[in-house]
C-alpha cells in the first residue's frame, strides 16, 4: 500500500531522528538529510509528496533550496525555522513554501500541519507526465502525446507499466536508479526485499526493445538499472 513520502531536511541530529521515527509511526515515508546537497541527490530519485526544509542549514540555506525545489514543480514546501519574527515568515511563504512552523514545535502540530497541506496538494501518487512531446533514444520514439514508443515509426506495444518504467528511465538516462527508487517513482510505494517486480518489468521492456535491450537498459550492480544511450528531447 501506498504511504506518503515526506522529504525531511534538518540539520540537527536531535531533532531529525525522532522527528523521522514519530512521522514513520503515523503512516509517512521519510528520506532525510542533513543538508541541502544531500536534499538535492535524492530530489530527482524519488517521488515525494511533501518537502519539510529547516531554514538554517549548513551551506545552503532552505530559502535557496526551496526556491530551486518550486522552479521544477509543485511540490508542497512547509518551512522550520528558530526564528519567529513576522519578516521570516513572509519571506518563507514569498518564496513558495505552503507552511512555516517555529521552533521548538508540538510534533502533533507539525504533522497536523502536514495532513493539511497534503489535502490542498495535487496527488503525487502517479509519475509526473512529460508536457508532450517525444525522446529519441538510439532507433527508438517515445511519443510522450501519445503514450506509445516506436521504432522507425512502427509502433511497440507498451502496457501502461512498460510506458511508465521507460519514461522514468528516459527521463533520468545515464542516472542509475535503484529497484526502491523505481518503485516510488513508477507506483508510489517502497520496495519490498522480496520483491521482483521492477526486475520482471526490467525484463519485458528489453525483450520489446530487441536484440540491443540490454545494451539501452543496463544493469548497474549493486544499485539497480540505468538507460544508458544518450537521449534528445523533440
Amino acid at each position: 500500500m501506498s504511504r506518503p513520502h515526506l522529504l525531511l531536511v534538518e540539520d540537527e541530529p536531535a531533532i531529525r531522528t525522532p522527528l523521522v521515527r514519530y512521522l514513520e509511526r503515523e503512516g509517512f515515508r521519510v528520506t532525510a538529510c542533513g543538508d541541502a546537497k544531500a536534499a538535492r541527490d535524492v530530489l530527482g530519485g524519488f517521488a515525494f509528496h511533501a518537502a519539510i526544509l529547516d531554514i538554517m542549514l549548513p551551506g545552503e540555506d532552505g530559502l535557496s533550496l526551496a526556491r530551486s525545489i518550486r522552479e521544477q514543480g509543485d511540490l508542497p514546501i512547509l518551512f522550520l525555522s528558530a526564528r519567529s519574527e513576522d519578516v521570516d515568515r513572509i519571506v518563507g511563504l514569498e518564496m513558495g513554501a505552503d507552511d512555516y512552523l517555529t521552533k521548538p514545535f508540538n510534533p502533533r502540530e507539525l504533522l497536523a500541519r502536514i495532513k493539511a497541506i497534503l489535502r490542498r496538494a495535487k496527488p503525487a501518487d502517479t509519475p509526473a507526465e512529460a508536457d508532450g512531446g517525444s525522446f529519441r533514444f538510439d532507433e527508438y520514439r517515445l511519443d510522450t502525446d501519445h503514450q506509445r514508443l516506436l521504432r522507425e515509426e512502427q509502433p511497440i506495444p507498451l502496457t501502461s507499466g512498460d510506458y511508465t518504467l521507460l519514461l522514468t528511465l528516459v527521463e533520468r538516462a545515464g542516472r542509475p536508479l535503484s529497484r526502491e527508487q523505481l518503485l516510488d517513482l513508477t507506483k508510489g510505494r517502497e520496495a519490498d526485499p522480496f520483491d521482483r517486480s521492477v526486475d520482471n518489468a526490467i525484463m519485458r521492456l528489453r525483450k520489446k526493445l530487441g536484440p540491443k535491450g540490454s545494451e539501452i537498459i543496463r544493469t548497474v550492480h549493486g544499485v539497480g538499472y540505468t538507460l544508458a544511450v544518450p537521449v534528445e528531447q523533440g
